[in-house]
């Protein structure tokens, strides 16, 4: 048969596969959605002390030294975890071995894991740091890490959820390849530059009750959040300049206290 009548099969084969392997890739991303979701979830509840089976203060006992040593690996390898693979030189590579359609979902994935070993293995320490009773007071505080936890929510909406955990580029279409991002500034980014962080932040110090146990995971995230930071501003500047150099003078990065124009600075001057 001659080789040209092979052709249109050929186009129809890699059609098919094409087709095959983009469902795979949403049934993935969907997963992997899926599993962080209910990990989320989870570490709401985990972290409050509410409805899921053990939380940051139940689980495995150890020595305060042990414990402590533990926990700090286990926040240790999540931290790693999250950086490593948010930076853009491992990205590069990474898409040798994955689509770049799944690239983002398998972050998510592999983020999920990390949180969800840190919840199975780690070791409480319950000695009270300090306790509101059954006050207003505490009813307040609790109030604050429920605000918390709802601003995390709201600002990967503010930005673009779908994109955020990989939705959005698993269901792409194949031939549009990877969509450039944009430097976008919605209403909730003009108050501070990462309310995202500002959200967890607020979530995990806002305790009406803060163990031992809990104020090691929130120092330690808290610094994790500080020095990511970094490297996502840097990775930021990289990819949008100048844009991104004007919007960090102004915008505040996690406390919403106003900035004074570069204008007043020099009048002032």
């Amino acid at each position: 048969m001659p080789a040209h009548q092979n052709e249109p099969t050929t186009a129809a084969q890699a059609r098919a596969e094409g087709s095959r392997a983009g469902a795979r890739t949403r049934a993935y991303g969907v997963v992997a959605y899926a599993l962080f979701l209910v990990v989320f979830l989870y570490t709401i509840g985990w972290v409050e002390g509410l409805v899921v089976p053990r939380n940051i203060d139940d689980g495995p006992t150890a020595s305060t030294t042990v414990a402590v040593l533990i926990d700090l690996g286990l926040l240790s390898l999540f931290a790693v975890q999250h950086s490593v693979m948010a930076r853009p030189a491992f990205k590069r590579r990474w898409t040798r071995l994955v689509p770049p359609a799944a690239e983002r979902s398998t972050y998510v994935l592999c983020a999920t894991a990390a949180l969800a070993l840190v919840m199975w293995q780690w070791r409480p320490i319950p000695d009270a740091v300090w306790a509101f009773g059954p006050t207003p007071a505490r009813t307040a505080v609790y109030a604050l890490s429920m605000a918390g936890w709802a601003l995390v929510l709201v600002a990967t909406f503010a930005i673009d959820h779908l994109d955020l955990f990989g939705l959005r580029q698993a269901f792409r279409r194949h031939e549009d390849g990877v969509a450039a991002t944009e430097f976008r500034m919605p209403a909730l980014y003009r108050l501070v530059r990462h309310p995202l962080y500002l959200g967890f932040v607020i979530a995990f110090w806002a305790a009406p009750t803060m163990t031992v146990g809990r104020l090691l995971f929130a120092a330690v995230t808290t610094a994790y959040i500080l020095v990511a930071i970094r490297f996502e501003e840097r990775d930021l500047i990289t990819s949008f300049g100048d844009r991104r150099r004007s919007y960090r003078r102004r915008v505040p990065m996690l406390v919403p206290v106003p900035r004074p124009s570069h204008a007043r600075v020099q009048r002032s001057a």
